[in-house]
Formats: structure tokens, C-alpha cells, sequence
């Protein structure tokens, strides 16, 4: 019983960092991506995540994420670069 206490102690501040990341990316699960969208115009993103995510289309960073060899990176860049998208008045984003 001790050692489970300090186990736990021990690794307590990598657990609370494990579940902070599996709430953010459940959050992130259904972030619309425009059917629009220019995956090359998105800065960062490897040659071979431009050419799967046009070829695919998903609908939300859930879908991406899920597509075989799209990285956690990558979507952070889709991610960002949906934040700095153009918005109008209405607080939506502007098609480019």
C-alpha cells in the first residue's frame, strides 16, 4: 500500500498531464475543417499530409487525425492555422 502512495505521488503530475491532453483532443474531436480548405496554404504541413488530406477530405480534425500517417502535429497546424483564418463581422470564418 505505501509503494502504490508513492508510485503514485511519483507520477501524479504526468498523469494530470495524460488526462489534460485526452480532454483537449476529445474537445478538438469534432472542430469542423472547411470542404474548402487549402491544405497547401496551411504553413508547416509535409508534402505527404497535403497530398492525404485533399485526397481524403475529412470533415473534422476527429476524422484527420484518425487518417494513417497524419501526426498529432499535423493537426496542431490545422489547428492554428483554423485560428488565424479571416473572420467576418458575424465572428465566421471568410472563405478563401
Amino acid at each position: 500500500m505505501v509503494e502504490q502512495v508513492e508510485i503514485l505521488a511519483k507520477y501524479q503530475g504526468y498523469i494530470d498531464r495524460q488526462a489534460d491532453e485526452v480532454q483537449r483532443r476529445a474537445s478538438q474531436e469534432d472542430t469542423p475543417l472547411p470542404p474548402e480548405m487549402d491544405y497547401a496554404a496551411v504553413r508547416g504541413l509535409s508534402i505527404e499530409a497535403q497530398q492525404k488530406l485533399t485526397a481524403i477530405r475529412p470533415m473534422s480534425l476527429g476524422q484527420a487525425a484518425r487518417i494513417q500517417g497524419i501526426t498529432p502535429a499535423t493537426i496542431s497546424l490545422l489547428l492554428v492555422h483554423l485560428k488565424r483564418r479571416p473572420r467576418n463581422a458575424s465572428g465566421n470564418p471568410v472563405a478563401a
